[in-house]
């Protein structure tokens, strides 16, 4: 696939030369040609008219024929016509709000999110890191194993490309926890950590545009993660993580589209469970979500949109019952969320996103989830 890409990279532009340097020498070579004619057409009308005809009077003339019109332009018109760039859906067609955008495009976002009941927060470090009631060298918040936990988090997204299928974007996200319960025992006797807030692990990266019409765009997005948050106060994971995806976006009908991503999170420098393997584990993600614009007057657009997200743990430990014995091996954990929302978009620039996720299967990262979104494209 690789050599394919790179073949069409490399003869594509040199084919569309070769047309082009084709199409001027065919012009160069008619015009010249014209030119001939038109000299010779005027040579002729030039001799009848000082010969004139036996008998004839002296001052009668002779009509000079119309020189053979040759437009300056027709050497311009003849040439085939440039090969336009494919254009690409406009921004705001994108209707997901959980699923990575796969449309590349300038644009500045306010994401907030509540999520409640997270049961096991130190799950192969994906939220936070692992549990501060295993000693040294944990390092996530203490005292205290968490067992149930509310949060929020508001995230300043912002993305801009400076040419039409590449991108670079930012999210910075601030963070809200508090503790519901903890695991028996796991406090040491001494009060456990109450509601934390502050900035979370702030995240770079771009996007690339793979294929892109106006009907469907196939991206590569690279995602990195940097340990802002401070993870003895559960805001953060206390390592930094990248995550590569693919997305899809794909317009069905003048209504119907969908749009899906599939990618991996990997952990960089975890933590080390008191067994000595390691806390943070790598991740398998995925999502589709199509959608329906039931409503499109042109100037306004409101389009239900049903999306289902999945994770799968290739590896990593969990506190799952207690500190005490040793964490529980976190791999083969799969969680699943069903998110039903709806995305209201005015003009060109703006467009809001409300929906509502349920887990549906036992292992969590959070058991509901609210999410309200605006964003601006320009």
């Amino acid at each position: 696939m690789k050599s394919l890409i790179l073949i069409a990279i490399v003869c594509l532009p040199m084919a569309l030369i070769t047309q082009q340097m084709g199409w001027s020498q065919t012009n160069d070579h008619a015009g010249h040609g014209d030119s001939l004619l038109a000299e010779a057409m005027g040579g002729a009308a030039d001799t009848s008219a000082t010969s004139g005809t036996p008998g004839a009077s002296s001052s009668s003339t002779v009509s000079e024929p119309e020189p053979h019109p040759l437009p300056p332009q027709a050497s311009k018109s003849a040439r085939a016509p440039k090969a336009k760039e494919v254009s690409r859906p406009p921004i705001e067609g994108s209707m997901v709000g959980y699923v990575d955008d796969a449309i590349v495009g300038n644009q500045i976002r306010i994401r907030f999110d509540a999520g409640f009941d997270d049961n096991v927060p130190d799950r192969a470090e994906f939220f936070y890191p692992q549990c501060g009631c295993y000693g040294a060298g944990a390092p996530g918040p203490r005292p205290g194993a968490a067992n149930d936990i509310n949060f929020q988090q508001l995230y300043f997204q912002g993305e801009y490309a400076p040419v039409s299928r590449f991108s670079v974007f930012t999210e910075v996200p601030i963070r809200w926890i508090q503790p519901q319960s903890f695991i028996p025992g796991t406090t040491g006797g001494l009060a456990p950590f109450s509601n934390q807030s502050g900035i979370s692990d702030v995240r770079a990266g771009f996007k690339f545009a793979l294929l892109s019409s106006s009907t469907h765009s196939l991206t590569f997005q690279f995602r990195a993660y940097f340990p802002s948050g401070d993870g003895s106060r559960g805001l953060g994971t206390a390592h930094y993580s990248v995550e590569p995806s693919l997305l899809y976006f794909q317009k069905l009908s003048d209504r119907w589209a969908v749009e899906s991503q599939i990618g991996g999170w990997h952990p960089i420098d975890g933590s080390t469970g008191i067994n000595g393997s390691n806390f943070a584990g790598d991740i398998f993600l995925y999502g589709i979500g199509p959608s329906y614009q039931l409503v499109d007057t042109g100037k306004v657009k409101f389009a239900p949109v049903v999306e289902m997200f999945g994770w799968h743990v290739l590896g990593g430990l969990q506190t799952l019952i207690a500190a005490v014995p040793p964490p529980v091996d976190a791999s083969g954990t799969n969680i699943v969320n069903l998110k039903i929302g709806a995305r209201t978009s005015i003009g060109k620039h703006n467009s809001f996103y409300v929906g509502f996720g349920q887990a549906v299967t036992h292992a969590v990262w959070y058991k509901h989830i609210v999410r309200a979104e605006y964003r601006y494209s320009f």
